[in-house]
């Protein structure tokens, strides 16, 4: 007679998916290789001055924080820093100064990811609270722009789709940048935003691969489209359509790679859609309605800020729960 076979008896979790952490933030750093590749053809050493600075800042601080915890160094290799550095880099203007990018690269980690217990335990997306902060401090820097190479035109007099939308009534004037540039890129903004071309494929990439719940980048869409359509169609002749505040700006890169960030957006379908509307709301309103020519860095971290509401109020009913009252 043979002996009874013996049970393995081990913590949870007892499923667990082929995708690491690591594999799904290098993943992304992937993703966000043709943005990389546009900013470096339009901006050239400037646009890999910024890049480079803001990931090695990333990752010093990181390492700083993993030293004084006494964490294994090897934990940099998850790759979150790196993309934190990345992201912070695509946000900036071309002629922003590596030193201060450097700054926003240290309050990124310090205080918008470590600040919190690290990975994982972040409220507010890490390269955007260091834009936040960089956006407070410098904003004179933070405006600042010039043309992409391929672009001959006056430097002094040089400004944004959407600042020229918003100061210069670029519509009435008959100067709105053509979709056709904004699609492409050639036109001014920060470093990874100019491309719609570039993003639409590295966010497509991701998609594809199901890292990104397709429901944000989708309900921002929605969002930011029915509000601005219902303004264009109403005075189209100072209003610019909803495709041109899809393409222009930095929506594409707030929508497909900072706001779908898993740590930083809600766990549930219904909670996911509440996030993504609200968020779209936002950056419209600001859009047409404030004094600032963009809207996503707030409109995302806005609706960081009420994920733990939504994760807990709205989430589907357990099997055999009964509603309370």
């Amino acid at each position: 007679m043979t002996s009874p076979r013996p049970y393995l008896v081990q913590s949870s979790p007892h499923l667990r998916e082929k995708d690491t952490t690591p594999r799904i933030m290098y993943r992304v750093i992937l993703s966000l290789a043709p943005a990389c590749l546009a900013a470096l053809y339009f901006f050239r050493l400037r646009a890999l001055v910024l890049i480079v600075v803001c990931v090695a800042a990333c990752l010093a601080t990181e390492a700083l924080f993993f030293l004084a915890r006494r964490k294994p160094l090897s934990a940099l290799l998850d790759g979150s820093a790196i993309i934190t550095g990345m992201l912070l880099a695509l946000t900036l203007p071309p002629t922003f100064p590596a030193s201060l990018a450097a700054i926003g690269a240290v309050v990124s980690i310090a205080i918008g990811k470590q600040a919190f217990g690290g990975l994982g335990h972040n409220i507010f997306n890490p390269a955007l609270v260091g834009r936040a902060f960089l956006s407070a401090a410098f904003p004179v820097a933070m405006t600042s722009w010039i043309p992409p190479v391929s672009l001959r035109v006056d430097v002094a007099t040089f400004a944004t789709p959407l600042a020229n939308l918003k100061f210069q009534d670029a519509i009435g004037q008959g100067t709105l940048t053509s979709l056709h540039n904004l699609f492409w890129g050639n036109i001014g903004g920060c470093v990874g935003e100019t491309s719609a071309l570039a993003l639409l494929v590295g966010g497509a990439y991701l998609l594809l691969r199901r890292t990104i719940d397709w429901r944000i980048p989708m309900g921002m869409t929605l969002s930011l489209s029915v509000f601005t359509g219902v303004f264009w169609f109403v005075d189209p002749t100072r209003q610019a359509s909803p495709l041109f505040h899809l393409l222009a700006g930095g929506f594409l890169l707030g929508s497909l790679f900072m706001a779908t960030d898993m740590v930083t957006s809600p766990v549930t379908p219904k909670a996911t859609w509440v996030y993504a509307l609200g968020a779209g709301l936002i950056i419209g309103i600001i859009r047409l309605f404030s004094g600032y020519p963009e809207g996503v860095m707030y409109g995302i971290l806005f609706m960081n800020t009420f994920v733990p509401l939504l994760n807990h109020y709205i989430r589907p009913r357990i099997l055999g729960e009964r509603r309370k009252g």
